[in-house]
């Protein structure tokens, strides 16, 4: 452990801001005495755990900055396993700020971020990928998101990789006995034993690879970008998803000029629905420009829903621009819907667009704007292109890796491969324990088995203070 993690810090744990009440925490081998030496209750300094202590809390000449409630936790049964006292004060910046200082003056320091949760993994209250999952329950801004973090912090991501770290060791202990034995041309080892042992574990960690696209979609959201010519009802079809008036809605074509964005959270997923300007050639300059970066934003665009005016149907124009997209961006998930379906009088002309594949849908998106459940065709069609069908409602928890996770992931595998080739081609067991420590090694920095100063400060870095 670093020197300085046996150090005692003290951070706010609430928001800043005017509330009813605010909570100070306080982690160190001296957070009981720290805390004591400025409260009235002389007892708090040789409390137990698991206690709950009412007093006055003083500055370092004795005033009293405010009555309090202090619960102390002693190491190693509590949070970060450590000694923690937790400050509870009446809310608001000026009594909150007057309790740290008081609290550094008598020794301790001001914690960094997401100090509180490194110690937690320093002393094995959690693993890396459980201390990661922390910071994504308070950043989750879905109930997907929140599950999955949920699900994280109860370690559904580090028992996979462990499962699949387990059948790793007791390979490479087999291949590493027989390097030991070498002289004595000993196999402890089955070679078809070691080949499903290899084969299975490369299965687990495509499917643990694999789940990183659901971990992007709970932590980022989905962007989804409404397009198509000027007029279509694109701003209607905005304001008619997110149930507000985000986008201004006019019969005058080239209204929207710049991107409108909003969200809405459909089968437990965050869509980040943008409004873009029409799709037409045109002199006029600012319009060109609202064109471009239309253009642009379908580009950067995770799914593009194609918004045409029924009564008036796909032109030439329009075409050429969806086959270009599509050899551009072939893996772009695109919803062709046909609007403002009230005003069309022949419905026989809907389905018979519809039926030759010019369209998917065909919707009324100022009927939503009264009846939401008009467009629950599209809610579904948006959860299948990114093949979400059924998350929200799926039992046991869920397993969604991270960006950093995917890419030691990825190397594990990668070794494995290795591993497989090595043993397929009869290749000296050095070389097949070699690609085996690899993978171990890499399976080791996903849950901080295996890890360095590096890993530990991008982690935790990107906490806030006070977690």
């Amino acid at each position: 452990m670093p020197p300085d993690a046996r150090s005692t810090i003290a951070a706010l744990a609430t928001a800043r801001g005017t509330a009813a009440l605010a909570v100070v925490r306080v982690s160190g081998p001296e957070a009981v005495p720290v805390v004591a030496s400025r409260f009235s209750n002389e007892g708090l300094a040789e409390a137990e755990g698991r206690t709950v202590w009412v007093g006055w809390l003083r500055d370092g000449d004795g005033r009293r900055i405010d009555q309090v409630v202090s619960v102390v936790w002693r190491g190693p049964h509590s949070s970060t396993g450590e000694d923690v006292v937790e400050v509870t004060c009446h809310g608001g910046d000026t009594v909150a700020q007057a309790v740290l200082r008081a609290l550094y003056d008598a020794g301790a320091r001001p914690a960094a971020p997401g100090e509180f949760t490194q110690r937690a993994f320093l002393h094995g209250k959690l693993d890396l990928a459980q201390a990661e999952a922390v910071a994504d329950l308070i950043h989750a801004e879905s109930r997907l998101g929140h599950r999955t973090a949920v699900a994280a912090l109860r370690g559904r991501v580090s028992d996979a990789v462990g499962a699949v770290r387990q059948s790793l060791v007791q390979t490479a202990a087999l291949v590493e006995l027989e390097l030991d034995f070498g002289e004595e041309d000993v196999e402890f080892a089955d070679r078809d034993d070691l080949r499903d042992l290899l084969t299975g574990a490369d299965r687990l960690l495509e499917e643990l690879v694999g789940s990183a696209r659901l971990g992007a979609l709970a932590r980022d959201g989905v962007r989804v970008v409404l397009g198509g010519r000027p007029n279509a009802g694109k701003s209607t079809l905005l304001n008619a998803l997110v149930g507000e008036d985000r986008a201004i809605v006019s019969p005058t074509p080239g209204t929207t000029r710049d991107a409108v964005e909003a969200e809405a959270e459909i089968g437990g997923l965050r869509f980040r629905f943008v409004d873009t300007a029409g799709l037409r050639e045109t002199a006029d300059a600012i319009e060109a420009e609202g064109t471009r970066r239309a253009r642009a934003a379908i580009d950067t665009s995770d799914v593009l829903v194609y918004v045409v005016d029924a009564a008036v149907g796909l032109d030439g124009e329009e075409r050429s621009f969806l086959d270009d997209l599509a050899v551009r961006r072939p893996d772009l998930p695109v919803i062709c819907i046909q609007n403002k379906a009230d005003l069309v009088t022949d419905p026989a002309r809907l389905d018979a667009e519809a039926e030759g594949g010019t369209t998917a849908l065909v919707v009324s998106a100022q009927d939503a704007m009264t009846n939401p459940a008009a467009l629950d065709g599209l809610r579904r069609s948006l959860l299948h292109a990114v093949r979400a069908e059924g998350l929200d409602a799926a039992e046991g928890g869920l397993v969604a890796v991270n960006e950093r996770h995917r890419a030691h992931l990825e190397a594990a595998r990668e070794a494995v491969g290795r591993a497989r080739r090595t043993l397929a081609a009869g290749s000296g067991g050095d070389t097949l324990a070699l690609d085996l420590r690899a993978a171990l090694h890499e399976l080791g920095l996903v849950t901080g088995a295996v890890t360095t100063e590096h890993v530990l400060d991008a982690v935790f870095s990107q906490f806030c203070i006070g977690k």
